[in-house]
Parts: C-alpha cells; sequence; structure tokens
C-alpha cells in the first residue's frame, strides 16, 4: 500500500479538465471533461487510506470509497467498479451531480492540511470505463420469483428499487407519468451536470435487465390506484416531490414569474429535441433578457446557469442569506460565478413592478440574527434597505413540497405527516396501507438524489424481507 498510496505529500489535487467559462457558456455539454487513466490512477493514489474513513461515514449510501480508490490506483478498474457499483445503483451519476463539497470530499481527513482527494471525479471514472469497456451487465437474477411489484415513479429512488428487485429475481413494472425515465435526472438537472445519454443509457440497462416500463401513466386518473393494487403483490410510491414553494407579495401573479422546475423541464426537453411551445414563445425562454432567479440551493443554481446558457441579457441570483449560509453546493456557486452570474446575497424580494408583465423585483437587504429552531442563523430585514434589480425574466426556486397524492390516487386511506409526506414504518418502509410502501423524497422531504438512491435501495430490501417471511424463492410462471 505504501508503494501505491498516501502520496497526497507529494502530489497535489488535480480535477479532471475543465472547460472554459466561455466556452460551456455557449452550450448544454457537461463542463469537466473525463480523466485520463493516468491522472485518475495519481489522483486515487492520494488517498490516505485512514483507520476511519469519513467519506464513507459520510456518505448517504456508505460507498466502499477508500477501497475502490486503492483498487483504481493499482490499476484494478474492473474490480473497482465491481465494488463500487457493489453500494451504488448509478455511480456515474452520482460521481457527476453529488455535492462532494458536502459529503465524502468535505470529510476527507487530508482536507485539513491538503486538498482532499477528488472522489467524485475518479467515481464517474470509474464506472464510465466499465461502460466503455462492456463490464456492466444486465441485471440476472440467480432465482427467479413469481411475485411482482409496481413502482409508481422513475426518478432515482424508483430506480434504484426497481434494480435491487429486479436482482432479487421480482416482476417489476415501474410507471412513470413522464414520456421518458429518470424523472428530475432527466428533466429537472441541466445536461451540463449530467448529459442526458448517461441517464438513458441506465434506462436501456434496466430494461435489458427485465424491467419493465409503462411511461406517460396516469395513476389516479385513466389508471386507477386500486387496480394497481390488484395487479401486483406489493406497489412502491418513490414519486419524488414536486409541488413547487411559491413567494407572495405584490406582483406575484405578474406573467414573466415562473416557477423552475417549469423553466429547466422546458430547457432539458429542448435539449432533448422536443418541441416546446412554451420555450419557442418566448415564456420560459431567457434569451435577451435580464433574469432574476430567487433562491439559494441547487435548483437556484440550475436555473441561473441554465439563463446563461441561453443567452440571457444578465442573470443575477438573489437570495437572503450569506454564501456561507446557502443550501447549495459551494462549487456550483463557482462555476455559476465565473460564467457570469452575478449573486446578490442577504436580499430578499419584496414586491414586483410591472403592469402587464414584470419589469423589476423590489428587494429590502437582510442581516443574520439569532439561530432559529432549524439551528441556521434567523434572518432580518434591514429598515430602510430597499432596492430595485431590473427584470423581465423572473425564477422562483425557494423548494419543493410534496403534492396531495391521497387525492391524486383518490386514495384517502393514505396517511401523511405534518409535513405532508408520506407515513411510512421506518423498518418496513410500508404506508398505511398493507403491502403499499413508499420511498424517496416522498417520504423524506426534498432531498439530494443520493438519499433517494439509498432509499430505494433499503425500500427494495425490506420489501424483499417481506416477501421472504411469507414465502421462500420460486420460479415465475
Amino acid at each position: 500500500m505504501a508503494e501505491r498510496m498516501l502520496k497526497f505529500i507529494s502530489l497535489p489535487q488535480q480535477m479532471p479538465q475543465k472547460r472554459t467559462a466561455e466556452e460551456r457558456r455557449k452550450d448544454f455539454d457537461e463542463i469537466y471533461e473525463s480523466f485520463v487513466p493516468e491522472a485518475a490512477v495519481a489522483q486515487a493514489s492520494r488517498c490516505s487510506q485512514c483507520g476511519i474513513p469519513f467519506c464513507s461515514v459520510h456518505c448517504p449510501l456508505s460507498n466502499n470509497i477508500p477501497d475502490w480508490l486503492k483498487l483504481t490506483a493499482e490499476g484494478r478498474l474492473e474490480e473497482a467498479y465491481e465494488l463500487s457499483s457493489a453500494t451504488n445503483t448509478f455511480p456515474e451519476i452520482c460521481g457527476r451531480i453529488c455535492p462532494q463539497d458536502r459529503l465524502c470530499e468535505g470529510n476527507c481527513v487530508i482536507e485539513k492540511g491538503f486538498e482532499s482527494v477528488t472522489i467524485g471525479a475518479v467515481e464517474r471514472y470509474i464506472t464510465d470505463t466499465a461502460f466503455e469497456n462492456g463490464w456492466v451487465k444486465p441485471i440476472a437474477p440467480l432465482a427467479a420469483r413469481s411475485e411482482s411489484v409496481g413502482i409508481i415513479g422513475a426518478g432515482p429512488a424508483g430506480l434504484a428499487a426497481a434494480e435491487k428487485l429486479r436482482s432479487f429475481g421480482y416482476q417489476v413494472t415501474v410507471y412513470d407519468r413522464h414520456d421518458r425515465v429518470g424523472g428530475l435526472l432527466i428533466y429537472g438537472i441541466p445536461g451540463f451536470k449530467l448529459e442526458k445519454e448517461i441517464v438513458l443509457r441506465r434506462w436501456k440497462w434496466l430494461e435489458e435487465g427485465g424491467v419493465k416500463f409503462v411511461l406517460g401513466a396516469d395513476i389516479g386518473g385513466e389508471t386507477s390506484f386500486s387496480a394497481l393494487r390488484e395487479k401486483h403483490n406489493a406497489v412502491l410510491i418513490a414519486t419524488g416531490v414536486y409541488n413547487a414553494r411559491d413567494i407572495g407579495g405584490p406582483g406575484s401573479g405578474l406573467p414573466g414569474i415562473v416557477k423552475a422546475l417549469d423553466f429547466l423541464i422546458t430547457s432539458n426537453r429542448r435539449s432533448l429535441g422536443d418541441v416546446v411551445p412554451d420555450y419557442d414563445s418566448g415564456l420560459l425562454n431567457a434569451s435577451g433578457k435580464d433574469v432574476v432567479v430567487i433562491g439559494g440551493g441547487d435548483t437556484a443554481m440550475d436555473c441561473v446557469r441554465t439563463a446563461i446558457r441561453q443567452d440571457a441579457k444578465s442573470v443575477t441570483c438573489l437570495y437572503r442569506r450569506d454564501k456561507q449560509n446557502m443550501p447549495g453546493s459551494l462549487r456550483e456557486v463557482k462555476n455559476a460565478e465565473e460564467e457570469g452570474v452575478t449573486f446578490t446575497w442577504l436580499s430578499a424580494p419584496e414586491s414586483f413592478l410591472g403592469d402587464e408583465h414584470v419589469t423589476g423585483v423590489r428587494a429590502v437587504r437582510m442581516h443574520l440574527g439569532l439561530p432559529d429552531a432549524s439551528g441556521r442563523q434567523s434572518v432580518e430585514p434591514i429598515e430602510g434597505s430597499a432596492f430595485t434589480l431590473k427584470a423581465d425574466l423572473v425564477i422562483k426556486a425557494l423548494g419543493y413540497d410534496p403534492e396531495d397524492l391521497p387525492t391524486a390516487f383518490n386514495e384517502p386511506e393514505l396517511t401523511l405527516t405534518g409535513w405532508g409526506t408520506l407515513k411510512v414504518n421506518p423498518r418496513s418502509f410500508e404506508t398505511s396501507l398493507s403491502g403499499v410502501y413508499a420511498a424517496g423524497d416522498i417520504v423524506r422531504g426534498a432531498s439530494l438524489v443520493v438519499w433517494a438512491i439509498r432509499d430505494g435501495r433499503d425500500a427494495a430490501a425490506a420489501i424483499h424481507r417481506q416477501f421472504q417471511a411469507a414465502r421462500p424463492a420460486q420460479a415465475a410462471e
């Protein structure tokens, strides 16, 4: 180990080559190039192989990070892939979009005296290499089972559960309202963070492994929830949360004030080659406009960087806290700043100006006060500090709440928590309805993709335990 590892003392941190800001403003391609093999091996060798790997401790999936870094440093990439994929259904996706600066890399032991190991970039490199070399094989269950599971939602939680359940031998069908598989991975996250071919490749892989998909599904409408329960031995709800939080104040209903997800879905659909009237009409198109994005999370970062690529006249992010207290990735903030986004920290909207269409945002300066019930510093307005930002397009990126699923599914016996999420048994993932389970953001609340993957895998394992207790594995009919 000493020969190949512990090189953080002599080797500096190196990320894969990043395209210049001027280049990447012109398209929606990923901004980082792939590691060349020599660089990936060198960066993996910087791992300290510490006794308590805090990178793994702070990974929601408990990935065996030091082990697959060591295998990469030794050139044993196929083994590294096998180890990486043992705990993560989509390592190449997490390697691209996880906020590593807040998770694994941010807790790397060598971070204090040296820059952290580039864990995410190596993770991406391992699986991309595995696909290129044909090491990623279709799911092949050791034994088939006759029970079927219906999964509502083809986002990260639903797909992770589908993979695990299929590997256990179950007959799995995934239902989704959209016309493509991936949920927010395909329609919410822009291509400069996650190129769509990466998601479509996993869709094909799941189908090759025997997972069936029913797209354009209208659960609670054309397909009743009760009919779905009758068709399958178990149902897993993994719909995510899509109910955008709103903002009030004078003028908040003016045309030109739009929801973040509407803006992002429109952009992603256009990138996928769809005809999108709302983009062509200019309703959800930032071209030539002064754009103000309200919010400081990852969705806000996606919006500001998308607006830049749509050739906006100016893009400003308005956030009520400071840079250190924003929920989004600081790495994303840095990329956005490089690309020309202006950040107006410690500022909150007060009203929206305009008659027939929004023309500006009236905002007020804020200062940080004492911690509130959540532990974060409260924000308080500064009297007499109001100012105006010019805006032709205002994008609200304030987070998401759950949809009213009991009403949407016409299933009033589904029990909700006080937050509007589905109430489940924390061990079995079962809802108030027998044989109906739930996982991901619809249970946890809006969170990271990596947590959705973790929840989907855990829910699949819980469903498997339920079936095992009832009946041992048997051949499918």
